[in-house]
C-alpha cells in the first residue's frame, strides 16, 4: 500500500513539472525563432542595404558636382545681373533669402538629383510606397524651375517696359511718368507672379477674376474718356511731343493774341508769360492751338 502511494505521488510530480516546463519550451522556441527571423532578414537585407547607401553616396557626390557646374555655369550666363535688374534679387533680400539666384538654382538642381538617387534606393529595398511618393516630388521639382525662369523672365520684361514707358512719357511731357511707368511695372510684375502659381498648380481663381475686372474697367473708362473728350488731351499731348522739338524756355513767340515768352511746354499746355506796362502775366495756351499758329 505504501509503495502505490509513493508511485502516484511521483506521477503527480512529473505531471506538474511537465505542465511548468512545458510554456517555458513554448516561450524559448519563440524567442529563439523570432530571433532566427530576424536575423535571416538582416542577413538578407545586409546586401540591399549597402546597395543602397553606395547609391545614396555616388548620388551626393554627383548632385554636388552637378549643382557647382549648373551655379557656374548660371553666373557666367549672366542670371544674377539679370535678377537684379528685374528685381528679383532685391526681392530675396527683402525675404531674408542670402543666396544668389545662381546658388538657388542650383540647390534645386542638387535636390533634384538626391530624389532622383533616392528613388533608386528604395528600389533597391522594393518599397513602392516611397518610391512613388519620391517620384512625385521629382515630377514637381521642373515645374519649380520653370516657374523661376517665368519670374525672372517676366520681371525683366516688366522692368524693360518701366524703363521704355517711362522714358515715352517723360518726351511727352507727363508729369506723372515715373508714378505711370512703376504702376505698369507692378501690374505685370504681378500677372508673372499669378503664371509662376499656376505653373505650380497654385490658382487664385479670386484674384485672377479680379484682375480681369480692374482690367476691363480700366479699358472702358479709357474708352469713356477717349469718347467724352480724351482725344483732345491726346492730340495736346502728342502736340506738346512736337512743340518741345521746335520751342524752349525763353523763346518769344506770338500766338492767339499774346506775344510774350514761352515759359514750359506741358502736357496739353504751353505756358506764355506777357509784361505789360510792368504787369507780368502767364497764359495757358492749348498745345494744338500753339503747334497750328505760333509765330516766332
Amino acid at each position: 500500500m505504501q509503495i502505490e502511494t509513493t508511485k502516484t505521488v511521483t506521477d503527480v510530480g512529473e505531471k506538474t513539472a511537465q505542465q511548468i516546463a512545458e510554456p517555458i519550451t513554448k516561450s524559448t522556441d519563440a524567442v529563439v525563432g523570432s530571433f532566427s527571423s530576424a536575423m535571416n532578414q538582416v542577413i538578407e537585407l545586409a546586401p540591399k542595404a549597402l546597395a543602397a547607401i553606395a547609391v545614396l553616396i555616388v548620388g551626393y557626390i554627383v548632385a554636388r558636382l552637378v549643382a557647382k557646374g549648373i551655379t557656374a555655369l548660371a553666373e557666367k550666363l549672366g542670371l544674377q545681373r539679370a535678377a537684379e535688374r528685374g528685381g528679383l534679387a532685391e526681392s530675396l533680400k527683402q525675404a531674408g533669402v542670402k543666396r544668389t539666384v545662381p546658388q538657388i538654382v542650383g540647390v534645386i538642381v542638387f535636390w533634384l538629383l538626391i530624389c532622383v538617387f533616392l528613388v533608386a534606393a528604395f528600389d533597391i529595398f522594393g518599397l513602392p510606397g516611397i518610391t512613388g511618393a519620391i517620384e512625385k516630388v521629382v515630377a514637381y521639382i521642373p515645374k519649380v524651375l520653370v516657374a523661376t525662369v517665368l519670374v525672372v523672365v517676366g520681371l525683366l520684361l516688366a522692368s524693360f517696359l518701366r524703363g521704355v514707358i517711362a522714358t515715352s512719357a517723360d518726351r511727352l511731357g507727363i508729369s506723372y511718368a515715373q508714378q505711370l511707368a512703376s504702376g505698369c511695372y507692378y501690374i505685370l510684375a504681378l500677372m508673372t507672379f499669378i503664371a509662376a502659381f499656376e505653373q505650380l498648380e497654385i490658382t487664385f481663381e479670386l484674384l485672377n477674376y479680379a484682375i480681369l475686372i480692374a482690367f476691363g474697367a480700366i479699358a472702358l473708362a479709357l474708352g469713356l474718356s477717349f469718347g467724352l473728350g480724351g482725344r483732345d488731351v491726346m492730340s495736346g499731348i502728342l502736340c506738346g511731343y512736337y512743340l518741345r522739338q521746335r520751342f524752349q524756355a525763353g523763346d518769344r513767340v506770338t500766338v492767339g493774341g499774346y506775344e510774350g515768352t514761352v515759359r514750359d511746354v506741358g502736357p496739353v499746355a504751353t505756358i506764355i508769360e506777357t509784361e505789360d506796362e510792368g504787369m507780368v502775366e502767364r497764359h495757358s495756351v492749348p498745345n494744338n492751338v500753339m503747334l497750328n499758329d505760333a509765330v516766332r
